[in-house]
């Protein structure tokens, strides 16, 4: 093992024969410093191949470890001239370091794989806090994106168009037009995340309505807002409400704490000279042209026992058979899921009134078919329609309904209360309130109703109805109880 004092000439000159795989120059200065060559470096003046390395033993066995490249460790410190400090470390320096390690019975080997393992721990550490940053911004921005769709705003969209889809279109209507006109307009409110909206908002904007004297209008408003958080709410467990509800995350009712508001009983009913003189304007009496078609959807839902207008525009000439004088309208009000049938036995008037509109349906279609040169098509007619393509709309037939309200000069009415008096004056006829329930289809529920009671009340429906139009002829003549009308549940004398 050839030993001299290492310097730049020496390792420069020094060389691996190649037959050799690889040797050492060993420095006396430094004990355990030599320069190895391998076969990359046969000829005078090349580096390449050389490197510095370090050998010595440790627990009686041999420990060799690589300092370096000699084109890249100078061989003793390299230090400034002006201030003395080193600026780079040479190998003899390298070396003594090694070997005061050894004499401590340390390993560097080890302290080199533990600086390794620091280093990759290190590396994987601030990967790790970036990929954790990187995680915190995307959780931050869809957390952001969440909030910016699912808004009150949002919610109450959807609540709307959950009605529509299950076909309950008039409340869809007056539910949309509610949040519109009191929720929307509050953009600070409208725009909060649904699940973030506090119960002071829903507060804030149900006072407002009621400060602005719409106490009815507030009261609905806080039902309608109720009911879109409570759907959301039970949306992630009731398989019978859309999924898109579930993002919302709604998990408590911030109207819950708000007092429902008491909605104000009509008392309104007409006379029977009211009565009198608001058919007279619908009949048109005096004028050759007769009634319009508002008109006598007025009538018809007056002489067919006081029916709901929008069910009663929704007749089809299909729902009337003309064998039994019986029209069909569909009922959807309330939590029903599906329409319940409701039939009416009409009356000898009424069933004329359908007769007609069902002759007019027909007429009208078979001219627009020859018009288009085409065959007739029967199916779906609407018994009110103005050209045949939709029904008639139901803010038509209120419009009509105010203004003879207004002509009449008296004391004003609306259409719930043209079927407020009707139940009452039925009920002066001595109709039972179970008829009465069946004739107007009000709330119908309850066990016993929804399972168990399957009278169909046709006949009683039918006595009821020609009761009822026998009252309306006495009272279009001005008499107090006609001569022929038998108050049910007594006997004729």
């Amino acid at each position: 093992m050839p030993r001299d004092k290492l310097t730049a000439g020496r390792i420069r000159d020094f060389t691996c024969p190649t037959d050799k795989a690889q040797v050492f120059l060993w420095d006396t200065e430094a004990p355990g410093l030599a320069v190895r060559a391998t076969p990359g470096s046969t000829t005078r003046d090349d580096s390449k191949g050389k490197a510095y390395i370090f050998q010595s033993k440790l627990h009686d066995k041999d420990l060799r470890v690589t300092i370096g490249d000699v084109r890249v460790w100078p061989l003793d410190d390299v230090v400034d001239k002006q201030t003395r400090a080193v600026t780079q470390r040479g190998a003899r320096t390298e070396a003594r370091r090694l070997q005061t390690l050894i004499d401590q019975r340390i390993d560097p080997r080890e302290l080199v794989r533990e600086r390794e393992a620091a280093r990759k721990a290190a590396k994987e550490a601030e990967q790790a806090e970036k990929e954790a940053k990187r995680a915190a911004a995307e959780a931050a921005k869809a957390e952001a994106d969440k909030q910016a769709r699912y808004t009150l705003r949002a919610l109450c969209d959807a609540y709307v168009a959950r009605l529509e889809k299950t076909g309950k279109a008039k409340s869809a209507a007056s539910t949309r037009s509610a949040f519109k006109c009191h929720v929307f307009p509050h953009a600070e409110i409208a725009d909060t995340p649904a699940r973030a909206v506090t119960s002071h908002q829903i507060a804030a904007l149900v006072r407002k309505v009621r400060e602005a004297g719409k106490e009815r209008a507030a009261g609905v408003l806080r039902s309608y807002l109720s009911a879109a958080f409570n759907t959301a709410k039970r949306a992630p467990f009731d398989s019978a409400l859309p999924a898109d509800l579930i993002p919302f995350g709604i998990e408590h009712n911030p109207v819950d704490v708000i007092p429902a508001i008491a909605v104000q009983r009509g008392e309104r009913t007409l006379s029977a000279g009211e009565l009198r003189a608001y058919i007279g304007h619908l009949l048109r009496i005096g004028h050759e042209t007769g009634p319009e078609l508002a008109d006598v959807a007025l009538l018809l839902a007056l002489y067919a026992g006081g029916q709901r207008m929008a069910q009663l525009l929704r007749a089809k000439v299909s729902d009337f058979d003309q064998d039994t004088a019986t029209l069909r309208l569909w009922d959807g009000k309330g939590k029903r899921t599906q329409p319940r049938e409701h039939l009416l036995p009409l009356a000898p008037q009424a069933a004329a009134m359908v007769s007609a509109l069902v002759k007019r349906a027909k007429t009208q279609e078979q001219a627009r078919a020859k018009e288009a040169g085409r065959a007739p098509d029967m199916a779906g007619l609407w018994l009110f329609s103005t050209h045949g393509r939709v029904a008639m709309n139901p803010e038509t037939v209120s419009n009509r309904a105010a203004e003879v309200c207004a002509s009449m000069r008296g004391e004003p009415f609306t259409l719930r209360d043209i079927r407020r008096t009707v139940e009452t004056m039925l009920a002066g006829l001595g109709i039972s309130k179970d008829t009465r329930a069946q004739l107007l289809s009000h709330g119908i529920s309850g066990v016993q109703a929804a399972h168990y009671d399957r009278h169909a009340y046709t006949d009683e429906k039918r006595a009821a109805l020609v009761a009822w139009e026998a009252r309306l002829e006495a009272i279009r003549q001005a008499e107090r109880t006609p001569s022929n009308v038998v108050r049910l549940g007594q006997r004729a004398a």
